[in-house]
């Protein structure tokens, strides 16, 4: 397996990176657009207020949703300053986002300043909140059928017991399924998932009235909401390169 690299690089809109490993570590930031992990346990999404931690050896993929400015820091496999061995998304605030892009913009020159940068940096990492945004693939084929309904239409609105009649499984089985497969309820993956879905349209310039349209929520002052629980900023703030994310 390659070694992770620590460099900056650009993505087009909806451009990707073939799944692939590394033997190191790799923390994954977009400083600007939103970018997705994808392994065979399921995505992860993160927009400028996050960064995916992926543990050295999990084969994943990248995908650019927006114009992305892609941040790519390896750690050795020996160094785990969070002690994590599943992909995590982890929260950035302003000094940490700072940290990373100096990191990943220059080259590694060996220089006493550099490793005192890496060194704040991994204590910045030792101090980030670990965030619930995990869209696990289920296991079960009847829980991957129903999954596929709704990634298919997210503002799909029906009960579990409406979507169960369509998948020939009752709500009490597939309650189950869920907190068996994916550790979470119902309503906590479709709220995970329209979520995801959203980052992806905000990142596409979708207006936000129309993206709480399209996934599902019943206003937009509603799906505000939601977002800015979740993300700690509103829909309409994108954080760039240029500054820190507000929140």
């Amino acid at each position: 397996m390659p070694t992770a690299p620590t460099h900056t690089r650009r993505l087009a809109p909806r451009a990707a990176i073939e799944a692939h490993r590394h033997d190191d570590h790799q923390i994954v930031y977009a400083g600007r657009g939103v970018v997705a992990v994808t392994t065979g346990a399921g995505s992860w999404v993160a927009p400028a207020t996050r960064a995916i931690w992926v543990p050295a050896g999990t084969v994943h993929a990248h995908e650019a949703h927006g114009e992305l400015e892609l941040h790519l820091m390896g750690l050795p496999a020996t160094e785990n300053p969070l002690a994590l061995d599943t992909p995590t998304v982890l929260a950035v605030g302003p000094l940490l986002r700072e940290l990373i892009i100096a990191h990943t913009s220059t080259p590694d020159d060996g220089s006493p300043e550099r490793a005192r940068l890496r060194a704040v940096l991994l204590d910045q990492l030792r101090a980030s909140p670990q965030q619930p945004l995990h869209l696990p693939t289920p296991d079960s084929p009847v829980l991957r059928t129903l999954c596929g309904i709704l990634r298919a239409d997210p503002a799909d609105d029906r009960t579990l017991a409406e979507l169960g009649r369509e998948v020939g499984a009752s709500d009490r089985t597939l309650s189950r399924l869920f907190r068996r497969d994916l550790g979470m309820t119902f309503p906590q993956w479709r709220t995970q998932l329209r979520l995801h879905h959203a980052l992806v349209l905000l990142a596409e310039r979708t207006p936000v009235t129309t993206v709480a349209h399209r996934c599902g929520w019943s206003s937009a002052s509603a799906f505000i909401d939601v977002f800015r629980r979740t993300f700690g900023h509103t829909p309409g703030t994108r954080p760039t390169s240029a500054d820190g994310p507000s929140g």
